[in-house]
């Protein structure tokens, strides 16, 4: 059987490279362009054209796909079957209509929760138990198609968006092996979706790190953790910018404190007020340094109660 892969970032690789064990043809793989990165910006390919090219696959990198020369690229390709896994781009109907055996894509949650773009850091925000991999046969829609199997994974009350992207990326690739030879014989029976539960799961920017300290420490706990390693968290002191790695909701009642203002410094790291709680912040990175513990910045930075933290140098 022929399969063109369609997929850019790290789950993505680890779902190809795990394909590439079965007994298909891989004839193309449609990834993102080189995108510049780094302090340097130089241009870096995606984890799926470094995979492709290190098995001698032909990589084809458009801008915009539903084009019609790119379609056509597509087409003579000649798929029985197209895998989509994080690709970045909505397929049009003239892709979909191509591979004989659909368009099947490999979806980060328990459809129909978390359509969208970033389903793994969102599950961990919003407090969820667990999510898993959906394998769905693809509409027009976002995510919108039937599903021909799922697989649960609980999240654990420590888990990072970096921790669960892992799992979910052997679960993954697990899930779409088992699901091909279902697809092929006709035993694996689509089932619609039902109506939408949580809201999309929107892209991931920069800004959504700001952590504000009004909220609730329970739900900034789990911001720190759901966008860890990307975006990050972070704060400021004395308007210089700090990232929050790690921290966890301190024992004990609030204080009359204002929210962001930190209320205990100890050597394991400090605490600090929010609306709803005190968050103890254990792991950080000053501006402009390496990640360290909270021991370690303390002593480099020492910090009293009664500083607060938040404002930034245009807000002060």
């Amino acid at each position: 059987m022929r399969i063109v892969y369609m997929g850019t970032p790290e789950i993505a690789a680890t779902i190809l490279e795990r394909l590439l064990c079965e007994p298909y043809e891989v004839v193309l793989v449609v990834t993102q362009p080189d995108r510049p990165k780094g302090r340097g910006k130089a241009l870096a390919c995606s984890p799926v054209k470094e995979l492709a090219l290190a098995h001698d696959i032909p990589v084809f990198t458009p801008e915009k796909l539903r084009l019609p020369e790119n379609v056509e690229v597509v087409r003579e390709a000649a798929p029985d079957m197209i895998v989509v896994a994080a690709f970045g781009q909505i397929l049009p109907q003239s892709v979909l209509d191509i591979p004989r055996y659909g368009c099947i894509n490999v979806h980060a949650s328990l459809l129909p929760k978390y359509r969208g773009a970033a389903p793994i850091q969102w599950s961990i925000i919003d407090g969820e138990a667990e999510t898993g991999i959906t394998i769905m046969r693809m509409d027009a829609g976002l995510d919108t198609g039937d599903i021909l199997t799922q697989t649960v994974v609980p999240i654990e009350p420590d888990e990072t968006g970096g921790s669960l992207h892992d799992k979910l990326a052997i679960a993954g690739a697990e899930a779409l092996a088992e699901a091909i030879p279902g697809i092929l014989d006709g035993s694996l029976m689509p089932i619609p979706q039902g109506e939408m539960t949580t809201p999309y799961a929107k892209q991931l920017t920069k800004e959504m790190g700001r952590l504000d300290f009004a909220g609730d420490a329970a739900a900034l706990e789990r911001r720190i953790r759901g966008l860890s390693p990307w975006p990050g968290t972070f704060t400021y002191r004395d308007g210089a910018l700090l990232k929050i790695w790690e921290a966890s909701v301190a024992d004990g009642d609030d204080t009359e404190c204002a929210p962001g203002t930190v209320v205990a410094v100890m050597k394991q790291g400090f605490s600090v007020q929010t609306g709803s709680g005190v968050l103890f912040v254990t792991s950080v990175q000053p501006e402009g340094k390496r990640r360290m513990n909270a021991d370690e910045y303390l002593r480099g930075y020492p910090m009293s109660e009664g500083i607060v933290l938040g404002l930034s140098e245009e807000t002060r």
